[in-house]
Order: C-alpha cells, then structure tokens, then sequence
C-alpha cells in the first residue's frame, strides 16, 4: 500500500470580508505541507467581492 503523504487540502477564508458585514464568503482551496508548515497559513489573495487584495487565513 501507498504511504500517506505530508500534503494536506486547507482552506482559507478572507478576515476582512468576515468583519464589512456584506453577505458572502471569499474561499480558496489549497494544499500545504505540514512539515514544513506546521502553524496556520496566511496568505494575501483577491477577493473579487470586495474587488481587491485582502489577507485570507487557514480553516479549520
């Protein structure tokens, strides 16, 4: 049998978005290696609801 790797599927979801009170979620899937990055990630993405560049944190 295959061994199981150290990759692993995250989600990250948009903080700003959370606290304007517009409806709607901004997620992104992903994968990590949790070897290597064993904290939570964060990360800058687009937003295309708030139309701009906004920090999205790890899930779950």
């Amino acid at each position: 049998m295959a061994k199981r790797g150290n990759r692993v599927q995250v989600i990250l979801e948009c903080t700003e978005h959370k606290n304007s009170g517009q409806p709607g979620t901004s997620r992104y899937i992903t994968t990590k290696n949790k070897k290597n990055t064993p904290d939570r990630m964060e990360i800058k993405k687009f937003n295309p609801i708030l139309k701009k560049m906004t920090v999205h944190k790890e899930i779950k």
